[in-house]
Order: C-alpha cells, then structure tokens, then sequence
C-alpha cells in the first residue's frame, strides 16, 4: 500500500509519524516550513502517559531536557493558599523547541519516514483507493503529486488540509491572554512552580513562575481582556498593540521578580512573545482517509491547559487505528470503517469535555476586584474552594488536563461518543474511574515477557494488543518455571489466534484485579475489557471490538490465518502493484 500522509512537521505531526513507523507503516511528512526549530519561550508540561509515549517514540532524553518539579504552590496577596508536593510521579516542564528537536533527530534515524520540508499543500483529492496531494515549493514553486493511502492534517491552527476538506472550525478567537517571558534568574523557590494571584506589586492580577532546566524560569502575566488603541509607540514585533511593547514587558519582568525576590536580582531576559488562548473544535476530525489531529483539530491554552498535550494523544489514538487499517484493509470503500470513526468519537468526545469544563470554571477563576470578588465569593465560594481547578490545566490533572477514558466505546464503534460530562457521575477520566474499567489508561505496572524479560507495561506500548495475565508469585520464581506452566501455552495460543496482533505479557498484580485475571490492551494504552481466567470466545470478541468489529484481513498479513485470510486477495484489489507515494513531476498517479 501507499505510505501515509502527513502535513506538519510539528511535534504533533512527528509523533504520529514515529508512532506509524512503529508499526511498519510508512510515511511521508510534508513540511511547509526549512526545518529548523529555532527557540522561543513556548513550553509543555509532561505527564507520565505522554513521557512514557515519547520515550517509545525516540525521544528517550526528554527527562534530561526537562525540568523536574518539586512542588506546586499558587499564592494569593501575600500568602500561601495551596502547595501540592510533586514527589510522586514526575511532571516535567519542557522547551518545546527541544521536543521538536528531539523528535527530529528521531525521524532522521527512521527509514520509514520521508521529510519533504519547503512544500506546501495546494490541492487534496480522495477515492476510495487513496488520496492524492498536489504540493508546491515554497521556494520554486515547484508543483509535485504525491499519493498516499491515507492523510492526516498536522498542520495547525490555520490548516491547509482542514480547509481544503470544508470542515468548520467554530469556537471562540480569545478566552484568555498572557504575556510570557523566558529568563535567566535565581529565584528563591528553585525547582518549585508558583501562581500568583492578586500579587503585592501593582500593576499585575496573575503572574506564574514556572523553572526550566539551566536556571531558566517561564513567566507569565494573565492580561487583562480587550484589545485596547496603542496609548504608545507600539513594538513591532508585539501581536497586542498597547499591551506587550518593550517597555511594559520589562516592567512587569521587573516588578514580579522583585516581587518574589525582594529586590530585582540579576536576570538575562531570553525571549518574550504574547499569547492569545482561544477555544476552537473542528465540526468533524474525519472525512474519508483525511483526518486531522492536534491544533489542526481543536485549540485550547485557557486556565493553564495544555494543547500540544492533547495533539500527541491525537497522534497515539489515530496512529494503531491507521496502522490496523493500512495492514489488514478492512472496511471496502473506506478501510478501518468503525475502526476509523473510532477516533473521531473518542478524541473529539474527550476535548470537547475539556472545552466545556473550562466554560463552566472561567467564571469562578476569572481575576476579579473589589466588590466584583466579594459578590462572587458569596454567590460561589471563596478563592480557596476553587483554587484546585487552578492547578488541573498547570500540571495536566484533573477536568482540565487529565489522561481521558473512554468507558462508552473503548472499542471505537462509531456512533457510541463516550460519556463526558463536567464532573460527578459518568466522568470520563481515567483518575475518576477504577484500573479495571474498560476504556480507563492503564497504570504502569512491572511486567515479563514470554522471553523472561523484565519491563514496565507502558514500554510495551505502541506496537501491538497486549494479553496481560495477572499471577502473583512470579516475582518470586525464576520465570523459567511459569512461562511454560498453567495458563502460559493456551494464553499463548489464544493471542496467535487473535485478530490482532498480540503479545503476552506477565504481572504480579494489577490494581483492582483478581488472580488469574487477563487484560486485553489497547497499543495507545488503553484496556479494552478483561476475563477471569483465558477465555478464547471472549477475548477474540473484544479484539474484534477494538478493531471496529469483524473484518476481512488483507494479504501478506502472516500473523493470521483460517475463512478470513482466504478473502485477503479480493480486499488487497492489486495494491501490491502500486507505487510508492515519491515525487512525480510528470503528472498525478
């Protein structure tokens, strides 16, 4: 089959095209811009289930370009209202021009993948063979056809591809508005993140500081609404006239840093930029073999929330569905079919949880003063009740930043768009729910191969289903006197017999789950359901869910075998004649 198409080279669309080539699945990533990452102060906050995924990716230094936090805090006035001690699972606080680069020096080293930079997408057209793009050199103008079988829009949020597919893009152009510096400062809370609200210093409602690795801190100021006339001479490079010039940007520099410090310390001010955080959902993220994935799809930045964030869950969702699709061709005119709708339902099901959780939060977060405050402190609650919501989007937790479930259709039948509701009962986050919900991310528990070898469950991620046994003792004995006792041989057979490729993995417990309890998980992470005990029926009937139901395998798949496989031929409809998706200046193929 032709290789997939991917428009973006940003850290969204790399990611996607690693997790593909994980799964030997080509790619070809078409890159409007030279390639380069140059630095800014834009940053990202890492929780595990995405560190995890971007060390299976390639980028295994992301901890060691990252900073570590040690606590949280957000003070109001002059005192210390919450602190959150981080000595539990890290959060990570990154450059985002060094992820770029990590992930780059990754696709270097991949053959499977193909970056075109200096390209951009003009035309777009789609069978139900494949789609074939129509690019043009953003230095010569050159005009070159690429085919693919399928196309995932990465490319931001002015998308070439969500526009030449007609899909809406409806939402809200300003939420929220920072200004935000990257400095070189000793401050005298190291290693710990603070917000501040209502600070001494005049002049500021809400500032944060929040460290990098090398003595670098990431400051924001929440601005205040509106697009006020220049009052000044007005800074070229500013995006908000009359609020972000130089001089202003160096007084608040100033102001928080003696603020916190006491007296100005000495400070190298790096990079500045301005912010808006607006709240946009594209009407569909499918249609046909496009798709669209990260802030092609959905913007949100409001109350600290993380978007890049959600863009690589978009990309560890769609990248096994695309993988299964391109594999086994299943569907007829549209291969994957319930397969492929499955990641509309569940990644455009769980953002637009989030979206509505924060417009029901920015009225009891929104700065306010004097008598605004004091009416809503009695209507609502005070500062203190709320400031938990606070921190969710900062620190990737909670309704705000939270690792999503998807209890309704952890399968991806279409049709079944999981529960998402602000709080309470029928949440879809996976903290909310117990370890051995269906649809719920799993936790990282120490597992074993079949080989005998020791590892960590998310490890195992990304290439396959995975068929967990949960038997306690096997810590304890050399693995050479169970891999091949009990339920070892028939687990073993029965994930040879899955309609998905499987591997057998080993733990001594898992939370929530009875001996002898077997796991069937998903490649992004998610568990699909589980059996006491290896019952073939039964788990072949939730592989089959996964996969968007019974479908016909293509050929060369040798993994598997029997009625289906006899059907392969007709499915694959000559796609072993095909050509590869490389330039063609003659003309479309």
């Amino acid at each position: 089959m032709d290789p997939v198409i991917v428009v973006g080279a940003g850290p969204v669309g790399l990611s996607l095209a690693l997790a593909l080539a994980r799964h030997e699945v080509p790619s070809i990533v078409l890159d409007e811009g030279a390639g380069l990452c140059p630095e800014s102060p834009r940053t990202v906050v890492l929780g595990p289930d995405t560190t995890a995924l971007l060390g299976r990716l390639g980028y295994s230094r992301a901890a060691s370009d990252a900073a570590r936090w040690d606590a949280f805090t957000v003070w109001r006035r002059r005192a210390e209202v919450l602190r959150i001690p981080l000595d539990g699972e890290p959060v990570l606080h990154l450059a985002q021009h060094r992820l770029q680069r990590g992930l780059r020096d990754a696709v270097t080293a991949t053959p499977l993948i193909q970056l075109v930079p200096l390209t951009r997408v003009v035309e777009l057209e789609q069978d139900r063979d494949g789609v074939s793009v129509r690019t043009a050199g953003t230095r010569d103008g050159a005009s070159t056809w690429w085919r693919g079988s399928h196309l995932v829009g990465c490319d931001g949020a002015r998308s070439t591809v969500r526009k030449l597919l007609k899909i809406r893009f409806p939402g809200r152009p300003a939420v929220d508005r920072h200004a935000v510096a990257t400095v070189r400062v000793d401050l005298p809370f190291a290693g710990e993140a603070r917000l501040h609200r209502e600070p001494p210093w005049r002049g500021d409602r809400e500032a944060s500081a929040r460290p990098l690795p090398d003595g670098l801190w990431r400051l924001d100021w929440r601005l205040p609404p509106g697009r006020p006339a220049p009052t000044e001479p007005v800074d070229p490079h500013a995006t908000w006239p009359g609020i972000v010039t130089g001089d202003t940007l160096l007084t608040r520099v100033k102001s928080a840093l003696t603020g916190w410090c006491g007296e100005l310390p000495p400070y190298d001010l790096l990079a500045a930029a301005d912010h808006t955080a607006q709240q946009r959902l594209a009407a569909r993220f499918r249609s046909g073999r496009c798709f669209l994935a990260g802030d092609a799809a959905h913007l949100h930045g409001a109350l600290g929330m993380q978007n890049l964030v959600d863009g690589l869950r978009d990309a560890d969702n769609l990248s096994w569905r695309l993988a299964l699709a391109w594999h086994l061709h299943a569907g007829g005119p549209q291969p994957g079919g319930a397969l492929l709708d499955g990641y509309e339902a569940e990644r455009r099901g769980a953002v637009g949880a989030r979206l509505r959780a924060v417009d029901q939060a920015m009225p009891l977060l929104r700065p306010l003063r004097g008598w605004q405050q004091t009416r809503r402190s009695l209507f609502t609650g005070s500062f203190r009740k709320h400031v938990p919501l606070l921190v969710d989007g900062q620190l990737g937790t909670g309704r705000f930043g939270g690792a999503p479930a998807y209890p309704a259709a952890p399968s991806g039948v279409p049709g079944q768009v999981p529960v998402q509701r602000a709080a309470g009962r029928g949440t879809s986050l996976t903290e909310s729910l117990p370890a051995t919900a269906p649809g719920v991310q799993v936790p990282d528990v120490p597992v074993v191969t079949t080989e005998g070898t020791a590892d960590r469950l998310r490890s195992r991620l990304g290439l396959g289903f995975l068929l967990v046994l949960v038997a306690p003792g096997t810590a304890v004995w050399s693995s050479r006197h169970w891999l091949g006792a009990g339920m070892m041989p028939r687990l073993t057979e029965v994930a040879a017999a899955l309609p998905v490729p499987a591997e057998v993995l080993v733990t001594e417990e898992y939370p929530g789950a009875e001996p002898h309890t077997v796991l069937l998980i998903r490649p992004d992470g998610h568990l699909v359901g589980s059996t006491q005990g290896c019952r073939a029926e039964e788990l072949r009937r939730l592989a089959d869910g996964a996969r968007g139901g019974p479908a016909r395998l293509s050929a060369g798949d040798g993994r598997n075998s029997g009625p289906a496989a006899e059907h392969a031929a007709d499915d694959a409809g000559g796609q072993g004649d095909r050509e590869t998706a490389t330039p063609n200046g003659a003309g479309r193929r």
